[in-house]
């Protein structure tokens, strides 16, 4: 029996009963991008079925968005127990998909799919991951909290917002290049940061502002939490996320960027005494996440953990 590819491609979904003859397990699960290639989820997901004791396995699907839709109606009928979705597949499954959670429809966003006979359940984890993981690294939770969102114009950066705001946080900050799509989520999201509890106090508690040097100084002196959901700080030669001055040693910085482990982000806040966190806890808390929505058990967090680290899990 075969080791499954690095990669698989819409020409191996046309035929995978045929695929999955040549694995020593039938793969059954995957995620679902273009590009995929870099994605840790396998080897967070494999560790974890294992040790559940389920007979498939985790693989990555190379699928181009013209290939969407075919590649959608072949998961149904291929075995398929369901599948994660990265960029830039997340509108289009949110609009294919034939049912969805709450989450999921708020955030207007599918990151993970359950195949429910020839329907396709929608889900969106990215939210829920990124609250335990901002409780586990910093020990608080984000309604206790003053957020400021980085890239909050859409896919993690408003699936950040919205979680924000379900959870009621103390303050919202969310910068976009494109302001408009900022104020056009402080819209969407005025109901849901209601909070009779919750006084409103000098500043406003939702605000956009574009994301610009001066703009953000205005804001910082009332910013506890900040995340940066954008895709900057993955290469060497990328620019500041927020420039390095304006962090306080007070102020709590997570990175969604986990590849390199340390960015840029993270090495110039640390510099300025502030507590900083890159986004693999979101990503093993996001998996978790979809692991019990697929299986309806708890998830072996502890093994998907040494998988994302690369180690061994230690047995008790």
């Amino acid at each position: 029996m075969a080791e499954a590819k690095d990669v698989f491609t819409i020409h191996d979904l046309r035929d995978w009963a045929a695929v999955n003859a040549d694995l020593a397990l039938p793969a059954r699960l995957a995620v679902l991008g273009d590009p995929v290639a870099h994605s840790r989820s396998p080897q967070m997901h494999n560790p974890a079925l294992k040790a559940a004791g389920i007979d498939c396995q985790y693989v990555r699907l190379h699928i181009l968005p013209d290939e969407l839709t075919e590649a959608l109606s072949l998961l149904k009928s291929s075995g398929f127990i369901g599948v994660n979705v990265t960029i830039p597949h997340k509108g289009g499954v949110f609009e294919a998909v034939d049912d969805m959670t709450e989450v999921a429809r708020r955030i207007g966003a599918v990151n993970t799919v359950a195949v429910d006979g020839d329907r396709l359940i929608g889900h969106n984890t990215d939210a829920p991951g990124l609250r335990r993981a901002i409780r586990e690294e910093f020990s608080m939770d984000l309604t206790d909290l003053r957020v400021m969102i980085i890239g909050a114009g859409g896919g993690a950066g408003k699936a950040a917002a919205v979680q924000c705001a379900m959870d009621h946080c103390e303050r919202l900050v969310l910068v976009n290049r494109t302001v408009d799509k900022a104020k056009a989520l402080v819209t969407e999201l005025q109901g849901l940061m209601s909070d009779p509890e919750k006084l409103e106090g000098p500043a406003n508690r939702l605000v956009a502002i574009p994301w610009e040097e001066k703009a953000m100084e205005r804001e910082m002196g009332q910013v506890d939490l900040i995340i940066n959901a954008t895709s900057i700080g993955m290469k060497p030669t990328d620019p500041e996320v927020i420039p390095q001055r304006l962090i306080e040693p007070y102020h709590l910085v997570y990175d969604m960027v986990y590849s390199p482990a340390r960015t840029r982000l993270m090495a110039g806040a640390t510099a300025e005494g502030a507590r900083v966190a890159n986004g693999l806890g979101m990503l093993l808390w996001q998996g978790a996440m979809a692991f019990e929505f697929w299986f309806n058990r708890e998830a072996p967090v502890e093994v998907m953990r040494a998988g994302l680290a690369g180690v061994e899990a230690v047995k008790k």
